[in-house]
């Protein structure tokens, strides 16, 4: 097969010419002599539709994933000495917010199939500090949402589910956007609907729970009363009017765009069906949410390591892949707080084995089977 350039995109949605002409008519507007970029009323119309797709009472939009987590530890009040159980399978914010309020993180060890956070393993990890729980829905794939109501009524212990990847997805059928206390999403460049390169949102059914998060997120303001006030010391981490435009047309399209991934991703495990080296990511179809292909090169099978893969993928074979993700441990600054893998070793092998293919709504068939034969024809290389 001819050698071709597959890069790994920085987008990961498509954008349009409703999306173009959002950002235009908000711009345009701006320029009257009443006109503005302040949010209103897009950001009212963006939130009652995202909670709506995501089955959710609230949605409180933020400026990315990682200030809708900030939000939500803040809106539990951690204190010094509090813990919180999250993955070490995830990106750096899910445990660096925890981290920044105060708390202690407890790593807990992961599914070996669907890499979510293993309710069995958090059980473990429970102790009388514990005061909260996040869950990732790795990928896109829902996590066992009611393994951890049962532990979230047994103990009385707040889930706040990282949905960084989860737009759309569904659990028995239904969005998880109201399980547990709260949902945190992401709409950063990479994901299926992007608010122009960042964004997020927090989706509850707890109306408190969302009036703590709606001030924090503007500086403690409260709306709504005969008089403004300001009643706790909060932050901006508002999206933008333009931003607010550009998500309600981007939300009008994701399902169409997870469809799409789901397709092609399921068209890739096709191609790849039979190849004992690699281990192939569960529960695409149904309810998956389509964000990552993510394959694990199985590391028992072969002489060599993912990173020479991977380096032989993209130098002879111009496959670009993305790495999702190194064990959170191992970065510098939980390293040096004394964080280690300990006692997560599906995680820690996990870590060393993951990487994400080039799948996207755009991806052709042709790409596809591209990119399957330069993973098979690497493999070949590497073992010879």
């Amino acid at each position: 097969m001819e050698i071709r350039e597959v890069p790994f995109r920085s987008l990961g949605g498509v954008y349009e010419a409703d999306d173009l002409e959002a950002v235009t008519r908000v711009t345009a507007a701006a320029q009257d002599p009443a006109g503005s970029f302040f949010p209103q009323p897009e950001e009212d119309q963006f939130q009652a539709r995202f909670a709506e797709h995501e089955g959710a009472r609230h949605a409180i939009a933020t400026n990315s994933c990682g200030t809708a987590l900030d939000c939500c530890m803040m809106a539990l009040d951690l204190k010094p000495g509090d813990e919180v159980i999250t993955t070490p399978l995830t990106f750096v914010c899910t445990a660096g917010t925890a981290l920044a309020r105060g708390a202690r993180v407890i790593f807990a060890d992961v599914d070996p199939v669907t890499l979510n956070l293993d309710p069995a393993r958090v059980r473990e990890r429970l102790s009388e500090r514990t005061r909260a729980i996040i869950p990732v829905h790795f990928a896109g794939l829902a996590c066992a949402v009611d393994e951890f109501d049962r532990i979230s009524a047994e103990t009385g212990l707040p889930i706040i589910y990282d949905a960084a990847h989860a737009v759309g997805t569904l659990s028995d059928g239904r969005p998880i956007g109201n399980r547990g206390q709260a949902a945190c999403y992401s709409f950063q460049s990479n994901k299926n609907m992007t608010c122009l390169g960042e964004g997020g949102a927090v989706t509850t059914d707890d109306a408190d729970f969302a009036e703590k998060v709606r001030q924090l997120k503007t500086f403690g303001y409260v709306y709504g009363g005969p008089t403004l006030r300001v009643a706790s010391i909060g932050f901006n981490y508002r999206m933008n009017k333009v931003q607010y435009a550009v998500g309600l047309t981007q939300l009008a399209k994701v399902d169409r765009v997870i469809a799409a991934r789901r397709v092609r991703m399921a068209k890739l495990n096709q191609l790849l069906a039979g190849v004992e080296e690699f281990i192939l990511p569960a529960g695409i179809g149904g309810g998956h949410g389509s964000h990552l292909h993510v394959v694990r090169l199985d590391t028992d099978r072969v002489a060599f390591s993912t990173p020479d893969f991977l380096g032989h993928l993209k130098r002879r074979y111009k496959v670009g892949t993305a790495k999702h993700y190194p064990a959170v441990w191992s970065w510098d600054a939980f390293r040096e707080l004394g964080y280690n893998g300990d006692g997560c070793p599906v995680a820690a092998k996990a870590c060393d084995q993951v990487f994400s293919t080039p799948v996207f709504p755009c991806s052709t068939d042709d790409e596809l089977e591209y990119v399957a034969w330069a993973m098979k024809q690497t493999l070949v290389d590497l073992q010879h």
